[in-house]
This record gives structure tokens, C-alpha cells and sequence, in this order.
């Protein structure tokens, strides 16, 4: 055997990493025709727009470029699964919200029901790729499916390449990655198969950043680099409250720690909680596989990971109701950003949703905005998330501008680092807004030495007192 020409792909999910990716490997490989399909018509109707379901810098002219040449978007699933000779799973794995591992284990009914449909469907042998982030092992439950539901004749090659793509980067770090990862099995048609697959990246990727490993070890890789990260981020957020405490500065604490050679600066960066799809579900997941493998410490610790995470963003809004003299009630608070990062519109476990519900338990008045973050959306994670007595849309406003947001707001709390943000006009929005007035720099991206000169009282993560 040798590995096959791959022709025809199909991804299934035309979400965050299925768009993107499949997008750029058109864009890459103009000699294969890429399909991505979805169930969801408006999601794919917004492919085939002009106004793309998610904004992510660059993305636009990789979609417009390619779209209609060898790019497609359809809701034609079966049409699209019958023809590729290779497939990507991207579809949501969520974690449970009922059954066993409720709360840590990841949902895996999508990708599920996507390799059973793949399975009735296909008429000739496949490749099938992992690139939804799944449990270890995931793919012994993909392989029995597939077996179980194929036709005579089909054979199945199963690999997992999974995404290490930062929202808000994403198209640069699929155009030039640091490694692009694929597992398989150990067999000659896993290798095949794998050698498939990485002759489609080394169109663009070079072969040396091209890893080829076990299938066990690609699907632990992608939960082990999430949760490595999300650690460093808890690790100087749990020391930027013995900052507070201290009178010492995080910013220079990191800065100095930073400069050593073994640790290095990135993901060093104090601020009010990390967000987004990935660290916090992949975290609970390797918890739910630790505890699964009989290894209760291993789980405790990394759930102390997640549980600094949410100690900080319940530290910051309790510093909120501190500094504006123990009580928020009736006071207009304007919150600038409500994505988990900037340059993205995805607000799925955004530390402002938990900041704002915070504030509406303490019957605040909140005012928010966001740059890429759409009105609904802000009132559907509300209405997702809120436990409150009071009525989140008699107490929240959604503003068209950070200007309109601040106006007579008695505090001002940064959420998301927009660079936007550095630029407004703080003298003018300090002219509307009723003394003293305080802004809760969430994320250190703001000048404080100037905006103290204007007037405004500054509190930030770990530097001290106002």
C-alpha cells in the first residue's frame, strides 16, 4: 500500500476551527476541492455572505479568495461525506451538563452522531480525522461506531490532528504553525493514512514542523498544552493577589520572571480570568480522565488550575463593590468588552459574563459594550448564565460605543484588552462621568499614570491600592 492523492476533503462543523482551517487549507492547496458543511443554514448562508459567521482577522480574504473556487459551503452533508476521500470532524464537544462526569467530561453525542452518519453514507474507505478536542482514546469509540454502521468494502483509517490555533491569531498561526500534530495507529494503513494527511499540510508547513505520532498521544497532547497554559496564566494570577497584598507590582514581577530563559514571557500576563472554548473544558476533562484512571491527586491538581481561575474573576468584582465604598446598588457601571480576548466575537466562558452577573446580584446598573461581541449574543449569555432575582434586562443596556458606555458611569472596568481601548478619549469620558470616578483596569493594557493625571482613581490586577 502507499499512502493516497488526497483530492476531496470534507469538513463537518463550520464553526471556529472547522471554518478557518479548512478555509486556509483551500487557500493552500488549490488543486483540492474543500467542502464544509453544517446542518445550521443561517451559519451557512453567513459563509457564503459577506458577513462571516466569526470574525477573526485575515479570515475574509483567505473565505473570499478561495470561496467558489475550491472552497464550498453547504448544508449538503451526505453529498459532501460521499465524495472526500478524507474528512474532518469539528464539531462542538462541550462539557456534560447531565449524566455521568457532569460538569467535567466532555460532550461527545455531535462527534457521535457525525461518525455514525458517516459510516451510512460512505460508499468507499475514508480517512477520518479527530479535529474536535476529545478525551484520550476517543478514537477506539469513533473506530466501533464506523465498524459497526459501514457498508462491505469500507475500510475506515482513523487520525486525530488536533488545533492549536489562539483566536485572534488564527489564520497566522495557520499559515505558519509552530508544529501541526497528527496521531495514528501504528499499522501500515495508519501510517498511510498519516502520511496522507501531512502531504496536504506540506503544501505550506514544512516537513520538520510536521510531528507524526500515536493516536493516544495526539489526543492527550491537545489537553496537555491547554492545560500547561491555562496553569501559567492561574500561576501569576494567583500572584498577582500576594501583589496586592505585598505593595509589589505583577507587571514587574512577570517582567523579571519572564526574563529567565526556562520559563520564558508568554502566557505571563496578569488580568481578570482567561476565557474562550478551550482551557477551561479541556482542563475539566483531563480532571474527569484523571479521577476515571484512579489518580485523585493528579485530578485535585488540576482542578486547582480552574479553581484559581474563577477565584479571580470573584476577587475582581468583589474589588469593584470594595472600592466604590462596599456597595453597588443603583450605581451605573460601564463594562468595555464582553469576548473572552481581543479580536475575536466568541464569548463563550468570557470573564465578563461572570463580572456582569456579579454586579446585576448586587443590583448595579450595567452598561456594555463590545466591539465585535452582536446584541444578541450578549443577552443570550445572560440569559444562559444568570441566576439572579433581578431582571438582567431591566438592569443591562448594550451600548453602540465605548463613549456611550461610560457616560455617568461611577466605574469604567476594562473586560477585554481592545486596542481600541488605549485610544478613546479618557479626558472627555471623564468629563461625563460623576466624581469620584474609578476605572478597574482588568486586563493592564491602560496607561494608569495617565489616566490618574486626568482625574479618574485606577485600580488594576495586582499593583495595590488606588
Amino acid at each position: 500500500m502507499a499512502p493516497i492523492t488526497v483530492k476531496k476533503i470534507c469538513c463537518i462543523g463550520a464553526g471556529y476551527v472547522g471554518g478557518p482551517t479548512c478555509a486556509v487549507i483551500a487557500l493552500k492547496c488549490p488543486n483540492i476541492q474543500v467542502t464544509i458543511v453544517d446542518l445550521n443554514q443561517a451559519r451557512i448562508d453567513a459563509w457564503n455572505s459577506d458577513n462571516l459567521p466569526i470574525y477573526e482577522p485575515g479570515l475574509d480574504e483567505v473565505v473570499k479568495t478561495a470561496r467558489g473556487k475550491n472552497l464550498f459551503f453547504s448544508t449538503d452533508v451526505d453529498k459532501a461525506i460521499a465524495e472526500a476521500d478524507l474528512i474532518f470532524v469539528s464539531v462542538n464537544t462541550p462539557t456534560k451538563k447531565s449524566g455521568v462526569g457532569a460538569g467535567y467530561a466532555a460532550d461527545l453525542n455531535f462527534l457521535q452522531r457525525a461518525t455514525r452518519r458517516i459510516a451510512e453514507v460512505s460508499t468507499s474507505s475514508k480517512i477520518v480525522v479527530e479535529k474536535s478536542t476529545v478525551p484520550c482514546r476517543t478514537a477506539d469509540a469513533m473506530r466501533t461506531i464506523l465498524e459497526a454502521n459501514s457498508k462491505p468494502g469500507c475500510r475506515f483509517d482513523i487520525l486525530s490532528n488536533p488545533e492549536f490555533l489562539a483566536e485572534g491569531t488564527a489564520i497566522s498561526d495557520l499559515f505558519a504553525p509552530d508544529r501541526v500534530l497528527i496521531g495514528s495507529l501504528q499499522t501500515e494503513s495508519g501510517k498511510d493514512a498519516c502520511a496522507a494527511l501531512a502531504n496536504v499540510y506540506a503544501n505550506w508547513v514544512p516537513r520538520d514542523r510536521i510531528l507524526t505520532v500515536g493516536l493516544w498521544s495526539s489526543e492527550l497532547t491537545k489537553l496537555a498544552a491547554n492545560a500547561m497554559l491555562a496553569q501559567r496564566i492561574s500561576s501569576v494570577n494567583a500572584l498577582s493577589a500576594i501583589c496586592e497584598a505585598t505593595g509589589a507590582n505583577i507587571d514587574e514581577v512577570a517582567f523579571a520572571v519572564g526574563k529567565d530563559s526556562r520559563v520564558g514571557a508568554k502566557f505571563l500576563k496578569a488580568s481578570v480570568g482567561f476565557g474562550g472554548s478551550c482551557f477551561q473544558k479541556d482542563i475539566l476533562n483531563l480532571v474527569y480522565l484523571s479521577e476515571s484512571l484512579h489518580l485523585p491527586e493528579v485530578a485535585k491538581y488540576w482542578k486547582a488550575v480552574v479553581d484559581m481561575n474563577e477565584y479571580q474573576k470573584d476577587r475582581f468584582s468583589r474589588k469593584v463593590v470594595d472600592t466604590l465604598f462596599n456597595t453597588i446598588t443603583g450605581k451605573k457601571i460601564a463594562i468595555l468588552g464582553w469576548a473572552f480576548k481581543k479580536d475575536t466575537g466568541d464569548t463563550r466562558e468570557s470573564p465578563s459574563i461572570s463580572i456582569c452577573n456579579h454586579f446585576l446580584s448586587e443590583k448595579a446598573r450595567v452598561n456594555v459594550y463590545d466591539p465585535q461581541v452582536t446584541e444578541e449574543q450578549i443577552w443570550l449569555d445572560l440569559d444562559e448564565t444568570s441566576t439572579n432575582e433581578v431582571d438582567h434586562k431591566q438592569h443591562v443596556s448594550i451600548s453602540k460605543s465605548a463613549i456611550e458606555a461610560c457616560k455617568d458611569a461611577e466605574a469604567i472596568v476594562i473586560c477585554t484588552e481592545w486596542d481600541e481601548f488605549k485610544t478613546l478619549d479618557w479626558a472627555k469620558i471623564y468629563e461625563a462621568c460623576p466624581r469620584p470616578a474609578f476605572v478597574f483596569d482588568g486586563r493592564l493594557m491602560l496607561n494608569r499614570a495617565e489616566l490618574q493625571q486626568i482625574g479618574f482613581k485606577v485600580v488594576t490586577i495586582g499593583s495595590g491600592d488606588v
